[in-house]
């Protein structure tokens, strides 16, 4: 366990000569020790570095493929979405979207963006008709598109086109939590998603 939770540099410390985020890896070894059928969860990676946060990812999914049912209270939006097979997001103590992560962002109906840097001697104007939203930060040109493909097709062939490279090209769809923020209109302030998988 002490492994697991990436512990082994402490592992003839006293407890309290541990770290916040030790302490918190602590927690979660012993709440395992026993395998339990099912797991409540709170927070666990809080304060975690991010090699130990992964490191708790890959024990949290190794549970439930031994079949542990696991309830994970966060609200590391990125976390839900990789360890969830069913996400409940709750705003005020009301329960306003449940389903998938999947299905959470799917049925968002949030545009996805394709952003790159503006080529030299290009301007903003030149560029093909694209998406629904065309916004400009400095040099940063960010397209919000419901139409991923078609737009990114016509942007790529326009480019090719004119052997110009769209350097820092990318694609992003909505996140879980672009739909959370969306779902409690940034009005959610300490409120929880909780999770079970």
């Amino acid at each position: 366990m002490i492994s697991l939770v990436g512990l082994e540099e402490k592992a003839d410390a006293r407890v309290r000569t541990l770290s916040g985020g030790q302490r918190r890896r602590l927690d979660l070894a012993l709440g395992i020790v026993g395998g339990p059928e099912m797991l409540f969860l709170d927070e666990p990676t809080t304060g975690f570095d991010p090699s130990a946060r992964r490191k708790a990812w890959d024990l949290v999914d190794r549970l439930r493929d031994l079949g542990a049912t696991i309830l994970l209270t966060t609200h590391y939006l990125d976390e839900a979405e990789h360890l969830a097979d069913r996400v409940v997001v709750i705003d005020h103590g009301r329960i306003v979207a449940q389903g998938t992560p999947e299905q959470l962002t799917a049925s968002a109906g949030l545009a996805t963006v394709i952003s790159f840097r503006l080529p030299e001697n290009v301007a903003a104007g030149d560029l093909p008709l694209i998406g629904e939203d065309l916004r400009m930060a400095g040099t940063l040109v960010e397209v919000r598109t419901r139409s991923a493909t078609t737009d990114v097709n016509t942007l790529a062939a326009w480019a090719v086109g004119r052997g110009i490279e769209l350097e820092s090209l990318t694609l992003a769809r909505p996140s879980l939590e672009d739909v959370y923020l969306d779902l409690v209109k940034e009005s959610a302030e300490g409120e929880e998603v909780q999770v079970g998988s």
